[in-house]
């Protein structure tokens, strides 16, 4: 039985671990973003680790890495359960084991069939295993993925900045700036850590955006998500706008479920919706927003354009509702993070 010492080394490395995991979000995929830790026999950090890209080492293996001889007789604690398949990469159980690794404990199980199956190899080894739960207000970057995975669809989070009473943009349809320096200081960061941005023709035509992730003095993030329009207008029509959106690389797809389909099939697991209305209107009614980020500045109008292009229910009773995951306060504004009810 682990004593309070134990038990609070295991609870600070389960945190370092998904901070870890987190800092890596948007360039692992189709990997999760993994997050490792690795405590010696007697308790103390000495490796810690998160998913390379695609054909490097997983969490575990860089976690190991750094601990070396220290993790013989140690602890590891993970953010998703060590997989048990060979890959690009060997098996982490089996690199877990070969450490001399005494006690694995993990967040999340694998619900992959080619991956899973990691806490049984580790169990048959002699090596004790148990599950933890996550902390409250510590990003769970691994979410996300297993959302995707378990639907064969990104995880799709809808994006919005709005004023106290809901509007998007005053009634003469200004809307630059909503929200703080802050607030759009950290859209970008959260741009770095997605696989895709996605946004209507509409949205393209009328703003010619250009969707780059970038830092505070202007300089391009090192990640930088792929771009996506969804609408069949023709966006050659636009001139100037279709050329320079050309040169960016957007990706055009008629529908949402052949963008989703084609985004999942092509690697992608995490997307950030950042259309106008009516696009944000499509994806709340074909049912497939997991996540909502509302930027919430403390303006009021009274009147404007809203969230939507139009009602979604007619009742309380069929509105779609969504759980409180997170408030981050940004300068003035408030970002307040939410899950669709049916998410977990």
């Amino acid at each position: 039985m682990a004593g309070a010492m134990d038990a609070t080394n295991i609870s600070g490395a389960l945190v370092q671990a998904m901070q870890a995991g987190a800092a890596v979000r948007g360039t692992t995929s189709p990997n999760p973003p993994v997050g490792a830790v690795i405590l010696s026999a007697t308790g103390d950090v000495v490796g810690r680790g998160a998913t390379q890209p695609v054909g490097g080492a997983h969490a575990e293996v860089m976690a190991l890495r750094a601990a070396g001889e220290k993790a013989r007789g140690g602890t590891a604690v993970v953010t998703l359960e060590p997989c048990a398949h060979t890959g690009r990469t060997g098996p982490c159980a089996t690199a877990l084991i070969d450490a001399g690794i005494a006690r694995v404990f993990y967040l999340h199980p694998d619900p992959t069939p080619q991956a899973g199956g990691g806490a049984q190899a580790l169990a048959a080894a002699g090596v004790e295993v148990g599950r933890l739960t996550a902390p409250d207000g510590v990003e769970d970057a691994v979410r996300a993925w297993l959302r995707a995975v378990k639907l064969q669809r990104p995880h799709v989070t809808l994006k919005f900045a709005q004023t106290l009473d809901g509007f998007t943009a005053a009634a003469d349809g200004t809307s630059q700036w909503i929200t703080s320096p802050e607030a759009r200081e950290w859209v970008h960061a959260d741009r770095a850590r997605r696989d895709a941005i996605i946004i209507g023709t509409g949205t393209a035509l009328a703003d010619n955006p250009s969707l780059t992730a970038r830092c505070s003095d202007g300089r391009l993030r090192e990640h930088q998500p792929r771009r996506v329009v969804i609408g069949k207008r023709d966006l050659q029509a636009a001139g100037e706008k279709a050329s320079h959106l050309q040169q960016l690389g957007f990706e055009q797809y008629d529908t949402i479920e052949g963008a989703l389909d084609e985004l999942y099939t092509s690697g992608a697991r995490d997307v950030l919706v950042e259309g106008g209305a009516g696009l944000a209107q499509s994806f709340i009614e074909a049912g497939v927003v997991d996540a909502l980020a509302a930027y919430i500045a403390p303006i009021l109008l009274g009147q404007g354009r809203g969230i939507l292009a139009n009602a979604v229910a007619h009742t309380l009773a069929d509105a779609p509702r969504f759980t409180t995951v997170r408030t981050t306060s940004l300068g003035p504004d408030v970002l307040v993070e939410y899950e669709a009810r049916n998410e977990r």
